[in-house]
């Protein structure tokens, strides 16, 4: 005689659906993707979805604040465990590179459907969190003008757009290309900052 199989825990077929949903968002668009399309994915009906969640935005929810919950930690923590600027920016590629590669299906709905979600009044929290990340750029990149590790001349708000979109990218190429690793990733990104391409030259 068999035994038979446990259903998994709530939690875990929450976490599933949330995994399933967040692959639809990132294929289709948030918007484009529908209730049954996710039921369907997970092998369900569509009103047994509503038993974990109440609509759709919830799940989106649930992708993106736990998204921006870690970014704002990696953050926090490098301007807390350093007074140097360029050990905290060092710190923040890392950190960010790092979540950005475990929350792929988040990072594409931003990219994606950000004047849909900014839009939104349960998605305030989006625009204060994108704040916040930008503030943590801008003091770090002006601490390190004034201290004269960085180019005085430097414009900190293009710096940041620049840097902010260049580590958006390498989600995209590991999973495309599969060449380099997250840390040569990372490397490659800190030596075109702080040392650029142009090749020292000799007296």
């Amino acid at each position: 005689m068999t035994t038979p199989k446990k259903a998994a825990p709530a939690s875990e077929r929450r976490a599933h659906l949330v995994q399933l949903a967040g692959d639809l968002f990132a294929e289709k668009g948030f918007r484009a993707t529908t209730v049954r399309e996710i039921a369907d994915a997970a092998g369900i009906l569509s009103g047994s979805l509503y038993h974990h969640f109440d609509s759709k935005e919830s799940i989106g929810d649930e992708l993106l604040s736990a998204f921006l919950d870690d970014v704002l930690e990696g953050y926090r923590a490098a301007t807390r465990d350093t007074t140097d600027p360029r050990a905290a920016i060092e710190q923040i590629v890392r950190s960010s590179t790092a979540t950005l590669s475990r929350h792929r299906a988040a990072l594409t709905m931003l990219q994606n459907d950000w004047n849909y979600f900014s839009g939104q009044p349960r998605f305030a929290y989006l625009r204060t969190a994108m704040k916040e990340i930008e503030q943590t750029w801008i003091e770090q990149l002006e601490r390190g003008k004034e201290s004269g590790q960085f180019r005085a001349d430097m414009d900190a708000r293009l710096m940041y757009r620049l840097l902010r979109d260049i580590l958006w990218i390498p989600t995209s190429w590991q999973s495309r290309d599969g060449g380099w690793t997250t840390d040569q990733i990372i490397d490659g990104l800190l030596s075109l900052l702080f040392t650029g391409i142009t090749a020292p030259t000799h007296s």
